[in-house]
């Protein structure tokens, strides 16, 4: 989107409405749509001030305080322009003039001297015309609509995004994702769910998808792949489905729904129309906590971690991440520190999306003879965790009682850090009765 041409008059090094850096010439802060032309410019010179006309009310002749207030005021009517309590109005005359208005029979306009509009007084603007019915309407002027770059036609503010910042608590599986602090959206997205097997036990399930900030519309791609996993765990777990097998097919449905996102044209955003447009893609890990079984599924490198209710017992990683890195230290060409050292090592080798290589889900089945918490998350969180003793560190203590504020912790962990990526995490506590002994299948 183009901004207008019209220079700005202040040199800001941060938003005052957010504090992100400005870049020079900047007309509205990329991040909040903070109006910068709203903030008065700094005066190029020392105005002459006459030694005859006092000062008013003990400020500086012309002094005015400048606040960052957020709040729309066009309801709002202006502020008198003349001193509190003379009495005299916006444009009544020069400061020292007298005020003797009788409000019971005030002068005619006619009779009433000219003088020279108050400065202080704001002109009147326009308002724009009402937008049709279903428009998207802007937050900041009430009045315009919003364009699809999501951008105000009328006042040019920036439009919030409602995946921004997304918080979903269902019985005891909870996740919460956010833009981080660097990225102008969140290509993130995630899907929690229950439902019901048929011996009339639950299955909760966990659905993360990252997109590929490099692709066209990573975050459709996010959203279709998590919205597509889900379905399918609902539809073929209560169908009396193996649990690991369910997964599987549900990322094969994932995999449709991206690549279908390819086949609809005219899509592009208007500033991602000077990129190279390929296919749409993510990542996606998944979890489902069923029948006493603990079962991930994943392409790409976002993670499931295990964390024991018992942090005396060793916490885990789950699953293997499709990126250079991990191809190097399965190779054995490098140790895994000397690979995620390297400025390839998030370079991902699978993906969901048209153009990616052969799809290979990986899924597997443990299943865990004491309790633990589940964290299923994306590179924006483990890049500030990334072992499985750094990830247990950081996950709240109570977080199997309160999944919610754990996910919250952990997303406030990641922005703390930086807040380099968007950042999603999912919790889903996994408890074991007390009598439960060790089973074949082993303990994560």
């Amino acid at each position: 989107m183009k901004m207008s041409q019209k220079p700005q008059g202040t040199a800001l090094s941060n938003c005052p409405g957010c504090e992100e850096p400005l870049e020079p010439g900047d007309l509205f802060c990329g991040a909040c749509g903070y109006d910068l032309s709203a903030v008065p410019a700094a005066p190029q010179d020392h105005p002459t001030i006459a030694l005859n006309v006092p000062a008013e009310s003990g400020t500086e002749a012309g002094a005015a305080e400048v606040r960052f207030d957020r709040r729309d005021t066009s309801d709002e009517p202006a502020e008198p322009g003349g001193p509190a309590g003379s009495g005299g109005s916006a444009g009544s005359g020069a400061p020292g003039e007298s005020g003797d208005f009788e409000l019971a029979a005030p002068a005619p306009p006619a009779a009433a001297p000219a003088s020279a509009p108050d400065p202080r007084t704001p002109a009147a603007e326009p308002l724009a015309a009402t937008p049709p019915a279903g428009t998207r309407v802007c937050v900041a002027c009430r009045a315009g609509s919003v364009d699809t770059d999501g951008y105000c036609e009328n006042c040019g503010h920036a439009q919030p995004r409602e995946r921004d910042h997304m918080e979903q608590e269902l019985g005891s599986v909870a996740a919460v994702s956010d833009r981080g602090l660097r990225h102008h959206r969140n290509e993130d997205s995630f899907a929690v769910s229950t439902t019901a097997l048929p011996d009339g036990s639950w299955a909760v399930v966990a659905i993360v998808c990252d997109g590929v900030s490099s692709a066209s519309r990573p975050d459709e791609a996010s959203a279709a792949a998590a919205s597509a996993a889900n379905e399918a765990l609902l539809e073929s777990l209560p169908r009396g489905i193996h649990p690991q097998q369910a997964m599987h097919e549900a990322i094969l449905a994932a995999a449709e729904a991206v690549n279908a996102l390819a086949q609809e044209p005219g899509r592009a955003m208007e500033h991602e129309r000077h990129r190279h447009q390929n296919a749409p893609a993510c990542t996606l890990v998944g979890s489902v906590v069923a029948d006493g079984l603990l079962v991930v599924g994943w392409v790409g490198d976002s993670r499931v971690y295990w964390v024991p209710d018992d942090r005396a017992n060793p916490p885990a990683r789950l699953t293997e991440d499709d990126s250079w890195a991990a191809q190097m230290v399965a190779a054995g060409l490098m140790n895994e520190a000397e690979a995620y050292a390297d400025e390839r090592a998030h370079a991902i080798t699978g993906w969901l999306g048209a153009d990616a290589y052969e799809l290979e889900p990986h899924t597997a089945s443990f299943k865990p003879d004491r309790s633990g918490l589940v964290v299923v998350c994306t590179d924006g969180l483990w890049n500030y965790a990334e072992s499985a003793a750094e990830m247990a560190a950081a996950v709240p203590a109570d977080a199997h009682q309160r999944p919610l504020h754990g996910a919250q912790v952990l997303v406030g962990h990641a922005l703390d850090g930086g807040g380099h990526d968007n950042v999603t995490v999912a919790l889903l506590p996994f408890a074991v009765e007390p009598q439960g002994a060790g089973s074949a299948c082993g303990t994560p």
